[in-house]
């Protein structure tokens, strides 16, 4: 008795079908980005000399073109075509991203190398009383005061009137009133620094009020708090709505769920919003000129009488032009970064604290 032939068994099965195609397609290896980057630099450097460019940012610019092109076209002749459309989608993505922080880098490399040579516990403790701007010596002492004490007096008011502002809009807000605030807001956000300045410095002239730390305080809690309302609305939008529904499920009442359950949800994300709001205005110099004026004493009030600020001292000590007063600026840029630096730490660290805990 003769059986006819299976031809099903001799047929791969679908998953063989593929394992082996994938074992005989041919693909790069993992280090060839490298690679691509290594050639991609010599071209861009030769290239540029040839052609007498000595500009390191035109070597750049023709580095990071030949990397895209080298990685789309030996892609596609070593691979297929779908796989070199994503290595060049990725390509772009890391010659955006070094794009971006290659200035970065220079700038805080440039700012520690150059304030590095002053900065030390005399810059610090000491101000620039006595000291002629075009002669070594002196110190930040008052501008540093100056500074903590107008963005302390900036976030105590913007904070609480921001994240009610957005709490209100999120959990509360219909109709036409949260639209009008909504739009201002939106309006407020793009607000340049002097507009904020002059608007204070209008209703110093009526009232004639004289310039103080204060006075600066309210330019910056003008351009902070935008900045608050937005950045904390968003967080509380990615707060779930089950959460929301389970508490007043329970009996709670709304203004206790909000309190006990979205707002520590959100602390996070709400705290880093403050933080880049902090950041926003701690480097504004404008607002300071109208309404502090700036002082070479130390003033621990700023209620009354003249101030300085961080940058309002860099911009004063640059422009006296002197190789002593561009070390003092090149410092205190350096101690306006690291107290940026330091306050984005502490809000992490309270993020952390602040946090939910999540169990098992």
């Amino acid at each position: 008795m003769s059986h006819a032939p299976t031809t099903l068994q001799e047929r791969p099965t679908p998953a063989q079908a593929v394992a082996t195609t994938s074992l005989s397609s041919r693909t790069l290896p993992r280090w060839a980005p490298l690679g691509f980057a290594a050639v991609a630099i010599v071209l861009g450097v030769g290239l540029g000399l040839v052609a007498g460019w000595h500009s390191r940012i035109q070597w750049g610019l023709l580095s990071a073109l030949f990397f895209v092109a080298i990685s789309y076209t030996v892609t596609t002749a070593v691979e297929n075509k779908r796989q070199a459309k994503d290595r060049l989608a990725t390509s772009v993505v890391w010659v955006c991203f070094v794009l971006a922080v290659v200035p970065l880098a220079s700038l805080t490399w440039t700012t520690l190398s150059r304030g590095a040579k002053v900065v030390d516990g005399y810059f610090l403790t000491h101000s620039m009383a006595g000291v002629l701007g075009t002669e070594p010596g002196g110190g930040v002492y008052h501008a540093l005061v100056g500074t903590l004490e107008q963005v302390g007096i900036a976030t105590v008011i913007s904070a609480p009137i921001g994240l009610l502002t957005a709490v209100y809009l999120v959990e509360y807000g219909k109709g036409a009133l949260a639209r009008a605030v909504t739009f201002f807001v939106d309006v407020m956000t793009g607000i340049p620094s002097i507009v904020a300045g002059l608007f204070i410095l209008s209703i110093m002239l009526m009232a004639e009020l004289k310039p103080s730390g204060l006075m600066g305080s309210l330019a910056l809690t003008i351009l902070m708090i935008p900045v608050v309302v937005r950045s904390t609305e968003e967080m509380l939008k990615l707060v779930p709505n089950e959460l929301r529904e389970a508490s007043l499920a329970l009996g709670i009442p709304k203004w206790r769920t909000i309190l006990k359950v979205v707002l520590p949800t959100a602390i996070g994300g709400i705290t880093t919003g403050v933080m880049l709001a902090i950041a926003r205005i701690a480097g504004e110099t404008a607002p300071i000129m109208l309404l502090v004026f700036g002082s070479q004493l130390i003033n621990t009030n700023p209620f009354e009488g003249a101030q300085s600020s961080l940058p309002f001292y860099i911009w004063e000590q640059y422009k006296i032009g002197s190789e002593a007063s561009y070390d003092r600026a090149w410092g205190a840029a350096l101690v306006l970064i690291a107290f940026v630096m330091i306050l984005n730490l502490v809000a992490r660290g309270i993020a952390r604290w602040k946090a939910p805990k999540t169990g098992r």
